[in-house]
């Protein structure tokens, strides 16, 4: 069963203080490029994220977001009293202000940024249970996202495959047209030399031309080569590196068959055959 690497997957869960979201994105990678990006406050738990993930998505580059909105009345924060009261005094001692104004100081000095520090918060395992099953959820739909994606990508290499297929049923009809050429080529040069040649000589060359331009081999294998190609698409489990290098094989037994060909008919198939094969290879990209 073919698998795209692209995948997208988001869960949510309001609680009664804060708000949980979770979001994966998956795009093409040759192995597991795993990046997290979660609070501080739960990078204690950053392995167990990255195993639970990691058990799901075997390859792909992978962004894990995690984040946590507080919509109580708690907050991450709280305002640093004794900077917020330096501030003050400073500001006080310069001259033509009103030290007297108390509250227009303090607003004042709320605006600087460092006035606010982080609470450092404990991880609730309780809400870390939460957010472990909605990263699970989230899984789950970004499979589902692969799994679709691949019945796309499958589509597409079944039809360049069955492209390719018939191509090659082309060859063969001009294959014997082509022999037939290559005999009548090589008669009328031996017609046109002025000396007696030696009949058994003659079929000993011929039959070494028409042999040296055979494809009987590379039309078997290539079409093997084909039918594999379907037929692994079918099998469970990720095989995207299997089909990368049946699709390598394709593409030798075609530039073989381009190099004996000596056919301008069969060389514009064979043209057509790698035009299908590198849209494959293209698509190949994506395969899990």
């Amino acid at each position: 069963m073919i698998t795209s690497m692209t995948g997208y997957g988001k869960s949510v869960n309001q609680l009664q203080d804060r708000k949980i979201t979770v979001e994966i994105r998956t795009l093409n990678s040759k192995s597991l490029d795993l990046n997290l990006r979660i609070p501080s406050a739960y990078r204690e738990k950053e392995l167990e994220l990255r195993q639970l993930t990691a058990a799901q998505l075997s390859r792909g580059k992978v962004d894990v977001s995690l984040y946590v909105e507080h919509t109580g009345t708690t907050t991450g924060q709280q305002l640093d009293i004794a900077k917020v009261e330096n501030y003050i005094s400073q500001i006080s001692a310069i001259d033509g202000v009103a030290g007297n104004n108390k509250l227009k100081l303090v607003e004042i000095a709320t605006t600087f940024p460092d006035v606010f520090k982080s609470v450092q918060e404990e991880v609730d395992e309780k809400d870390f249970s939460i957010i472990m099953q909605l990263v699970a959820d989230c899984l789950e739909e970004v499979n589902d996202f692969r799994n679709k994606e691949g019945a796309i990508l499958k589509a597409e290499f079944d039809k360049r495959i069955a492209n390719i297929s018939s191509l090659l049923d082309q060859v063969l009809i001009e294959d014997k047209q082509r022999l037939d050429d290559v005999r009548t080529r090589l008669e009328k040069a031996v017609s046109e030399l002025k000396e007696k040649l030696d009949e058994n000589r003659f079929e000993q060359e011929l039959i070494y031309y028409l042999e040296k331009y055979d494809i009987t081999e590379e039309k078997v294998r290539l079409q093997n080569h084909l039918n594999y190609f379907t037929e692994t698409m079918e099998t469970s489990g990720s095989q995207g590196k299997k089909l990368g290098f049946i699709s390598q094989e394709i593409g030798r037994e075609i530039n073989t068959i381009g190099s004996k060909a000596n056919h301008a008919a069969m060389q514009q198939l064979v043209v057509q055959m790698k035009d299908e094969l590198e849209k494959i290879k293209e698509q190949m990209l994506n395969v899990l």
